[in-house]
């Protein structure tokens, strides 16, 4: 065999996404296995790892504390390599604002500010009127350390940090340990340290997972319409929005589901959203605003009628890129609904006005993009999940076979922490005590099935 088609190697990662890439990171780089592969038929970090919003958060309020614990522990992982690497993915912690116009909905996002400060997200500060001087804007480059939320309710105090968002506006909550980075730069990063410890990059196909006695033996896998075998006692399924198909080669059925999301972008010729700004996520449901023109037509075309009922909240928005441009994404799950993983991506033609139209509500701004309509660039992925939204990681029903997946949306906040965990399950490495939370064997008790079946994924982008 060539050097490029080995016949051997201590650990087999499929999938050269985001989690793969970190799984053979941690493994080879932190944990001192020497003779990793990793295979993908596709080039590292093309398939959805690059269309990310690329946003971080350690706001997980839930049913108990072990997502913000693993996310404190993930976070705290991408702010030690941004420091070993001068912060070449450019991390930054200008956090996420949830903004509402309605009274109703702000004893809710006190709440959930409160159980997230008793799960560990940091503390809770109210800013009522006349408690604004409390309140520290956040720096738009960094990653200084500010934690827990602010929940402003002083209008003064509002309309001075964020006077973009619409005027009604009469509560934000900021939550603080969150931001984004460049997830090509922090995967590319990754992958060269692993190299540099003796990990290899395949380009193949995995087609089978061989198995003696029981527990993995081999893989094997397709390269220039050849198939190839690789000898190795451990395998590892991260195949992203293929990791149920790969776990059938185990006979492993995994308990996921993919929905489509897809985001656009747009250029913000007008300089409605400051370059400096947070994540603003829109807390309200909301009708769009439509002319009585518009809502005729609406009403007669049957395929386009649903344009004219309630939509969900969620619409978001953050500036993108640095420097002098001036991108804008826009981003709102209005449709998510368990699909076939297909590719290319089919996303609906009228995302980019209905998701402009939908952060108008919260940025009015932007309604000048509506008439006419900017060029957007719309592209996305599918985020593969649990029915609860927690990922996989942790040993199959095979001996020697591991799963890290069902990462959702937010792989690339997952994935350094996700890979610490699998690599300690590898390795016999003592495992944190929120390893349970995550392990597949969850679904066998009962209890934890019934807790997150009234749960849901709720507050889960």
């Amino acid at each position: 065999m060539s050097e490029s088609m080995p016949e051997r190697a201590e650990v087999v990662v499929c999938g050269a996404g985001i989690a793969g890439i970190a799984a053979a990171y941690w493994l080879s780089v932190r944990a001192g296995v020497r003779d990793v592969l990793l295979v993908d038929a596709r080039a590292p970090l093309t398939l959805t790892s690059d269309k990310s919003t690329e946003a971080y958060r350690n706001w997980w309020p839930g049913p108990d504390d072990a997502m913000v614990r693993f996310m404190n522990r993930s976070i705290d992982l991408l702010d030690e390599l941004a420091d070993e690497s001068d912060n070449v993915f450019q991390l930054n912690r200008r956090g996420y604002v949830y903004a509402t116009a309605r009274t109703e909905h702000v004893d809710a996002l006190t709440r959930n500010a409160e159980l997230a400060a008793c799960q560990g997200a940091g503390t809770a500060r109210v800013h009522a009127r006349g408690t604004s001087a409390g309140y520290v804007a956040a720096a738009a480059e960094g990653f200084s350390e500010v934690d827990g939320a602010d929940l402003i309710v002083d209008r003064d105090t509002l309309r001075r940090h964020f006077p973009y968002l619409s005027s009604d506006c009469v509560a934000v909550l900021h939550a603080r340990r969150c931001g984004w980075f460049s997830g090509q730069q922090l995967g590319m990063y990754l992958l060269e340290r692993a190299r540099e410890r003796g990990t290899r990059v395949l380009r193949a196909r995995v087609e089978a997972v061989e198995r003696h006695a029981g527990a993995v033996s081999g893989v094997r896998v397709r390269h220039d319409d050849r198939e190839h075998h690789v000898t190795t006692p451990c395998f590892v399924n991260a195949a992203g929005p293929f990791v149920s198909e790969v776990g059938a080669l185990l006979d492993v059925h995994l308990p996921v589901f993919s929905e489509l999301h897809v985001k656009a972008s747009i250029r913000d010729v007008h300089g409605v959203l400051p370059r400096n700004a947070p994540l603003v996520i829109w807390e309200d449901p909301q009708k769009l605003d439509w002319s009585d023109a518009e809502r005729a037509a609406l009403a007669e075309d049957a395929e386009l009628r649903w344009l004219l009922e309630e939509l969900p909240p969620s619409v978001h928005t953050r500036p993108e890129g640095g420097g002098a441009s001036d991108n804008a994404l826009v981003l709102w799950p209005y449709d998510a609904q368990p699909v076939d993983v297909v590719f290319p991506i089919r996303s609906d033609p009228v995302f980019p006005e209905v998701v402009l139209r939908g952060i108008a509500r919260a940025v009015p701004g932007m309604r000048r993009y509506l008439d006419p309509l900017p060029r957007a660039f719309v592209d996305g992925g599918y985020y593969t999940k649990t029915r609860e939204n927690r990922f996989l990681v942790g040993p199959l029903p095979v001996e020697g076979a591991f799963v890290l997946g069902a990462l959702s949306g937010y792989g690339l906040m997952a994935a350094c922490g996700a890979a610490e965990l699998l690599a300690a399950h590898i390795t016999g490495a003592a495992l944190p005590t929120y390893a349970p939370a995550f392990a597949v064997a969850r679904y066998d008790d009962p209890a934890y099935v019934e807790r997150f079946a009234a749960w849901g994924s709720r507050g889960q982008l």
